[in-house]
């Protein structure tokens, strides 16, 4: 299995890949609107040994209470059926954080599974005062910081882009 940046392209087997895995087109829909208004930070592919497009992630920019300190959110992640527990969904998260790390952004967020996505450090981001701008279930908003000392003294709403509003 090999993990590697999105290329152009990708975009099209990508959508694909969305529209079979989740149960309508909005993620499929949300990942091309950020892709086509700028708000895509780091999207990555996982394909197979024959160069099939398995899996993707995206990560895109968050604001803290208005203000952009380059934290990045993690959404949406997408394996296809057939590979699932396999890994796959757990390299692509562990090569994003670590690419977003080297490329200089201090946090990230999550809304998810916390027994999935605790492993890959992240935690219920209300031990450190943050709340997601939306209604979500307990535990479900999750924060990593990628930079020691980040979410040191933090505290506040979190905000996806404008494109997420339309899930």
């Amino acid at each position: 299995m090999l993990i590697r940046t999105e290329a152009p392209a990708d975009i099209l087997v990508v959508d694909q890949l969305l529209k079979n895995v989740f149960a309508t087109e909005a993620e499929a829909d949300l990942v091309m609107a950020l892709r086509e208004n700028g708000q895509r930070t780091l999207s990555l592919v996982a394909c197979d040994d024959e160069g099939e497009i398995v899996g993707h992630v995206m990560f895109s920019p968050v604001t803290f209470e208005g203000e952009d300190l380059n934290w990045q959110g993690l959404a949406p992640l997408a394996v296809k059926e057939e590979y699932r527990r396999q890994g796959i969904g757990a390299e692509l998260v562990k090569e994003g954080l670590s690419s977003l790390g080297e490329l200089g952004y201090p946090a990230c967020v999550v809304l998810g599974d916390p027994a999935y996505y605790s492993r890959f450090g992240f935690e219920d981001a209300a031990r450190y005062s943050l709340r997601c701008a939306w209604d979500v279930p307990q535990g479900a908003f999750q924060v990593v910081a990628l930079w020691e000392r980040e979410l040191d003294g933090r505290c506040g709403v979190i905000e996806y882009s404008q494109e997420f509003a339309a899930l």
